[in-house]
């Protein structure tokens, strides 16, 4: 589904953006042992839902074209999974800290935050290192957006809200 690896990208992103060295959740075998705290971004479950009246959003003025264009969304629920590692509990402890304000503050404007909640500070065998997993309960929006040029009906991409896109 591409609305969820726009939703992983974004909180990756964030999370960098707040000096957090973040990347896509990885299998534990595959982490590195490392000084700095590192985070590794999922989407966990995932609900679908409409914004609006049947997804309906109302019209948009477009000033290249001088004309209204009609909006379409939709929402979705989705639990993001941030697990922080490094080597030492004090550092992995800080990674949380530092993830806590970037994904209850800092994220686009399209990813609203609700409930987060951490596990307990655990030693990880497979990696060497200490890991606290956290799960932050979100609502994604998403608007649609049609292909380039094309107006003539065909159905369109969703893009998350707030995210600029090239």
């Amino acid at each position: 589904m591409k609305e969820l690896t726009q939703i992983r990208s974004a909180v990756v992103e964030a999370l960098r953006a707040g000096g957090l060295e973040a990347g896509e959740a990885f299998p534990a075998r595959q982490a590195r042992p490392t000084d700095a705290p590192a985070a590794s971004v999922g989407v966990g479950a995932a609900e679908s839902g409409a914004v609006g009246f049947c997804s309906y959003l109302g019209e948009e003025y477009d000033p290249e074209t001088s004309a209204y264009r009609e909006r379409y969304g939709k929402l979705l629920e989705a639990d993001i999974t941030v697990d922080i590692r490094a080597v030492g509990a004090e550092a992995c402890q800080a990674g949380c800290e530092t993830a806590a304000e970037v994904l209850l503050g800092d994220l686009p404007q399209g990813i609203r935050p609700g409930e987060l909640r951490w596990e307990g500070l655990v030693w990880e065998r497979a990696t060497g290192m200490f890991l606290r997993r956290g799960v932050l309960r979100c609502r994604a929006v998403f608007v649609a957006r049609a292909p380039s040029g094309e107006e003539d009906g065909a159905f369109l991409d969703f893009i998350l809200k707030g995210v600029v896109t090239t």
